[in-house]
């Protein structure tokens, strides 16, 4: 009893306290060199605010394309709900992360398995196939604009000697690759030698259902229109940005010198960094941005006055996003409990 106690606190402090330490630590070491009167003097006397609050609508309009989306894996399991219900989880997805990073995904998968009835394995399984579907167009797209994009990073290595040998020191350490081959031959041994374990039994039955969710991207009908709208969420992610490169002349000026490929670079990088564990991506997501504009020259100051500004507002329309959420939430159980009760 004790163990299993012992084992919830890890587990607990792993999911919550971790990604909050990361925030804390990456933001402490992104902010120690930043002067933040400069920062505010250039976000109040040099910003077009219409730029940012384009941005914040395009950025609601990538939910309603990610429901839409979810919504077409969810009808080849034969679960139908509402666009409505479908947003309003998406909604509230990013705004439960921001508080509890990954229990997002938790909560929208209940809450859509309630309102349709649908089992939350099965509902779970979908969701992850819509997560491993933004993966993928990551990795597409980090391969892509690494190829693109290379003359660019190239030089950028080549004038900062520290971080070349930490990157090259990184994907050359025999430590990586030695974690790599032990997480491969943990994963085999519990499914080879510990196969008929009661825990590891009720697993495996577990992922079937899950994996039915899954399977659902192959057996479902318009897949084009799926592909489509993949194209329109991520589409929508990258236009926020651009237009966001609008509200200052330094990062206008950077995609007129260097072109789209500059905000492109600056896209994939956050876009990776949203993977680190933290509240919301707050920390990696300006440190990754703060790096691919200084390898355009961007000063730092400059730079995180750009990568907080944005990152504020999308937090700011996140939480906005979530107590209408919530609020739409309580009254769909307050309609539902009184038309029980009658």
């Amino acid at each position: 009893m004790k163990e299993k106690g012992k084992n919830s606190v890890v587990s607990t402090a792993m999911k919550y306290v971790f990604p909050l330490a990361v925030s804390v630590a990456l933001c402490w070491l992104l902010f120690r060199d930043i002067d933040f009167g400069t920062m505010w003097a250039v976000i109040v006397g040099e910003c077009r605010p219409q730029w940012i609050l384009l941005g914040m609508g395009i950025s609601i309009l990538s939910h309603v394309f990610r429901a839409m989306r979810w919504r077409l894996q969810l009808r080849a399991l034969g679960v139908e709900v509402s666009l409505w219900t479908l947003t309003l989880s998406i909604f509230g997805t990013y705004a439960v992360n921001l508080v509890f990073p990954r229990l997002g995904e938790v909560w929208r998968t209940d809450y859509v398995a309630r309102r349709s009835g649908a089992s939350f394995a099965e509902v779970f399984g979908s969701m992850v196939a819509d997560r491993l579907a933004d993966t993928v167009t990551v990795a597409l797209l980090t391969v892509f604009t690494f190829v693109v994009a290379s003359a660019g990073v190239g030089a950028y290595l080549a004038q900062n000697e520290n971080t070349y040998r930490a990157v090259v020191a990184t994907l050359t350490s025999p430590w990586l690759w030695l974690g790599v081959v032990a997480a491969i031959a943990v994963t085999i041994t519990m499914f080879v030698v510990l196969r008929r374990h009661p825990a590891l039994v009720a697993a495996k039955a577990q992922l079937r259902k899950l994996w039915q969710g899954f399977a659902a991207l192959a057996t479902m009908q318009h897949k084009g229109l799926w592909l489509l709208l993949t194209v329109a969420v991520w589409g929508c992610y990258f236009v926020q940005l651009l237009v966001a490169f609008f509200a200052f002349d330094f990062t206008a000026q950077i995609v007129y010198d260097h072109g789209i490929i500059a905000v492109l670079l600056t896209f994939v990088l956050s876009s990776i960094s949203m993977g680190v564990p933290s509240n919301g991506g707050i920390g990696p997501w300006q440190w990754a941005v703060i790096f691919a504009l200084g390898i355009y020259g961007l000063e730092q100051a400059r730079a995180g006055a750009f990568a907080n500004l944005v990152l504020g507002c999308n937090t700011l329309l996140l939480i906005a996003l979530g107590i209408f959420t919530f609020i739409c939430v309580a009254r769909q159980n307050h309609t539902s409990k009184i038309n029980n009760n009658q």
